[in-house]
């Protein structure tokens, strides 16, 4: 098994460290076999997760943790066994029907009828409970690997484009793995894979075909695995790495489109889905509403549908969502090696932190007083400039809104504006849903969206036109310019936001700053995950030579690749988008019909038969027959409260539709705030119409 590097993982189930699965090994050598496809499948996936457990201990700490789970389950269900048989809460009669000739063992079967019921209730509790807790320990290790292979598959066709890269760049096959292996700020779980192969060769004495061919068969990658066998190929018959590296950036990016459309055909698929799923609450609340009408009222069932099948229905759909969607994967950070103290604190550094003085305070006291002045310093441009530093901290905005709107919240409810029964609710289930509702959703999440709208446009503004600045590099270097001049020229020929960074960028090399910090430094500024490959890359290849010309052409044809299957991306996850916006709004019209079209009809109805009830007594049986039908039927419903939960369920379906819509459309629930404010401001006007 390879050497994990990582700190907190989930090492040291030794035998000294270990209690409990040493107190269950001798249970797993008498359930298991050492050669068994089970016990060899969760080595394999502990290998695959990064967890540096032995087979056996694991196991053993499963069986341990299934036992305590299932003994804790049986006494549960043995307790509750005897309080509903024993105790007589639930009759016991007959159980099979049987007829039992012989009164002696009738009498034997009596009395171990009740006790068998409480044994058997415990057992099955108890089964489940071990099965709950060993199965759920032993998916561990197959969840982190199915985690680290979908990481390893987003993160390839850019890990091979830097591989390519640092080829061109002139690096030798050993120099390209080492820098693969140090790049896990930028490729995560795909350098991990290249820092066992260089710790296999310089820790255990192994050449590094040998760790090629062993790490081919332990990465939970398909794509990385035949990607290492044919490396392996390649280094053991001495053929051209680079034209190798070449050809594997092609045909990965065209693996990473198809399966961009594999993905955005399949969330296709789940819209058209939610368009029929979504509705069904809606068709149940009507039948139950009918039902009500001819004296079957189902309120239980009304409420479980608003409050529990409408959420349930949302939030499933959203977890299907989330297998599909991919996620961006790291923070964006750059984190080199040997990095400065500066670039470090600017990474690390908090909203209290004051940055380098940090380090020097307590040794002497002119550094105590510079902090003094640094605090007041940041104090005074926070204050000065409150939009720009939420803007760069958009969660901050909680520290605000949240204690405003419990303050009007609860002002509300103290002054009498706010209901507080569930009768003054019902009375006033508009001006009462905005009080508990939407004035905290407002306040609180109107400033964090404009924020974070801001934030990440002011951020996205430097990826918009990296591409063409890319090439633009590139053709100046071609020219013999240096790195650094062809960012000044690019600079000076080029408008917006990325131009004025490069600008940035020279003069801070310029008054003595490496080119590689102020690439780090410009890249943490925006921390994007994109942008961050990118910076890795130019300023992995410039450490070599300035004259990189191929290396930002690499980069250029990489960032354009992006650039497609963003913008497919974004025209496919639009027409999803429209769907569930128009299956809420379709919705909520339904609703809305039904409240004036339904509701307040059978509701003046109800008001005439009770108001002529007298004169249709005095007419005789013949005319006041419809009269009392529609009283009849008016009495089963309560229009107030269906009026209520109609709102609330509409409230919530503009809910979960907005969070849908935004995670669909950036793979992110932040993203659906917006959606959700302005489908609630939706749903708030109409029902303001209509309720």
């Amino acid at each position: 098994m390879s050497l994990d590097t990582r700190s907190g993982g989930d090492g040291g189930f030794g035998t000294s460290d270990d209690p409990l699965g040493d107190a269950f090994y001798p249970l797993y050598t008498t359930l298991f076999d050492e050669n068994s496809n089970f016990v060899s499948g969760v080595e394999t996936k502990l290998a695959q997760a990064r967890m540096t457990d032995p087979v056996e201990m694991y196991l053993s700490r499963a069986l341990g943790i299934g036992v305590l789970a299932g003994g804790f389950l049986w006494l549960i269900g043995t307790l509750l066994g005897y309080v509903l048989f024993a105790t007589g809460v639930v009759e016991v009669g007959l159980l099979l029907g049987a007829r039992i000739p012989n009164e002696t063992l009738l009498t034997i079967v009596q009395t171990l009828k009740i006790p068998a019921l409480i044994g058997v209730t415990g057992l099955v509790l108890g089964t489940i409970g071990f099965g709950m807790g060993f199965g759920a320990f032993v998916a561990v290790p197959y969840s982190r690997a199915s985690s680290r292979k979908r990481e390893i598959n987003m993160l390839l066709p850019d890990a091979v484009s830097f591989m390519y890269a640092l080829s061109v760049g002139g690096l030798n096959q050993l120099e390209i793995l080492e820098a693969m292996a140090e790049a896990e700020d930028t490729y995560g779980e795909v350098a991990y894979e290249f820092k066992n192969i260089v710790q296999e060769t310089e820790y255990f004495d192994t050449d590094y075909r040998t760790a090629l061919r062993t790490q081919s068969m332990e990465t939970p990658s398909d794509e990385l695995s035949q990607f290492l066998t044919d490396m392996l190929s390649i280094v053991s018959s001495g053929g051209d790495m680079q034209s190798f590296l070449d050809e594997k950036k092609d045909k990965h990016m065209r693996t990473a489109k198809q399966q961009q459309e594999m993905t955005l055909e399949t969330l296709e698929l789940f819209g058209e889905m939610y368009m029929t799923l979504s509705l069904f609450p809606l068709l149940l609340i009507i039948i139950l509403v009918i039902m009500g009408i001819m004296g079957q009222a189902r309120d239980q069932m009304l409420y479980a549908t608003v409050y529990g099948l409408i959420p349930i229905t949302g939030v499933g759909f959203l977890v299907m969502v989330s297998t599909v969607k991919q996620d961006e994967v790291g923070d964006g950070y750059l984190e080199p090696s040997g990095s400065s103290e500066r670039l470090k604190n600017a990474r690390d550094g908090g909203l209290l932190d004051l940055g380098l003085i940090e380090a020097f305070t307590g040794e002497h006291s002119v550094f105590d007083r510079i902090k003094n002045k640094e605090g007041t310093h940041e104090t005074k441009k926070v204050l000065q400039r409150p939009h720009i530093f939420f803007r760069d901290n958009p969660l901050y905005t909680l520290a605000l809104t949240v204690p405003a709107a419990l303050v009007i919240l609860v002002t509300a409810v103290a002054s009498g504006s706010a209901p507080t029964s569930i009768d003054g609710l019902m009375n006033q289930p508009v001006w009462g849903t905005f009080i508990y509702v939407y004035m905290p959703t407002y306040v609180v999440l109107t400033p964090l969206t404009i924020f974070r709208e801001w934030n990440i446009r002011s951020r996205s503004a430097i990826t918009s036109d990296i591409s063409d600045n890319l090439r633009k590099l590139s053709s100046a270097n071609d020219t013999g310019l240096t790195l650094l001049e062809s960012f000044q020229t690019v600079a000076n020929t080029t408008s917006g936001k990325l131009a004025h960074e490069f600008e940035q960028i020279h003069a801070k090399v310029n008054y003595g700053m490496s080119l590689r910090a102020a690439l780090v430094e410009f890249n943490n500024k925006y921390h994007l995950p994109r942008l961050a490959r990118t910076v890795k890359l130019i300023s992995k290849s410039q450490e070599a030579s300035s004259q990189i010309t191929d290396v930002l052409s690499t980069a250029a044809q990489a960032s354009e690749n992006q650039d497609d299957i963003m913008r497919e991306r974004k025209s496919r996850t639009r027409m999803q988008m429209v769907i569930i916006i128009m299956t809420y709004l379709t919705l909520l019209a339904v609703m809305a019909i039904l409240k004036t079209q339904f509701l307040d009809v059978m509701a003046g109805l109800g008001g005439q038969a009770s108001s002529g009830g007298g004169a249709a007594a005095g007419a005789g049986a013949g005319g006041g027959g419809g009269g009392a039908g529609a009283a009849s039927l008016s009495e089963g419903v309560d229009t107030d409260q269906l009026s209520l939960l109609f709102f609330h369920a509409v409230t919530m379906q503009a809910i979960l539709s907005g969070m849908i819509s935004g995670y669909m459309r950036e793979a992110d629930l932040m993203g659906g705030l917006k959606f959700v404010i302005v489908l609630q401001t939706i749903a708030l006007a109409v029902w303001t119409v209509v309720g």
